[in-house]
């Protein structure tokens, strides 16, 4: 008989939260079961790292629904929890890339996390 498991908390960075409860129920719980599985320190079968982050320990999930692409980046990085980075809606026309804006939004909220997660530790 398995034990339950003992998981890492979920902690969300600026308005990730909101942002993830404004999209479509279904692509809701696809992030949510992503989101649970790196809680339990598995990796979803579509979670890849985020280009440009090497070794930080952010990765992506990505869900096709309705004609639109949705986003949420997470990071494993840090021993204590998992930080929801950022969950949004990819507009962009300019193929594949994470646009700009929204790498430099992950990049201050990565920050923010690391500093969340020194003072968890101490």
């Amino acid at each position: 008989m398995r034990q339950s498991p003992v998981l890492k908390p979920l902690l969300w960075v600026g308005s990730a939260k909101r942002d993830l409860l404004a999209l479509p129920a279904l692509v809701q719980d696809f992030f949510g079961f992503a989101l649970y599985l790196a809680q339990d320190g598995r990796r979803h079968e579509q979670a890849k790292p985020l280009k440009g982050f090497d070794s930080a320990g952010v990765l992506e999930v990505m869900e096709d629904w309705n004609r639109g692409t949705y986003r949420a980046v997470y990071t494993v990085k840090f021993e204590k929890a998992v930080f929801v980075l950022h969950v949004f809606q990819k507009k962009s026309k300019s193929g594949v890339a994470t646009p700009k804006a929204d790498i430099e939004l992950i990049r201050q909220r990565l920050k923010a996390a690391a500093h969340l997660a020194k003072e968890q530790s101490q």
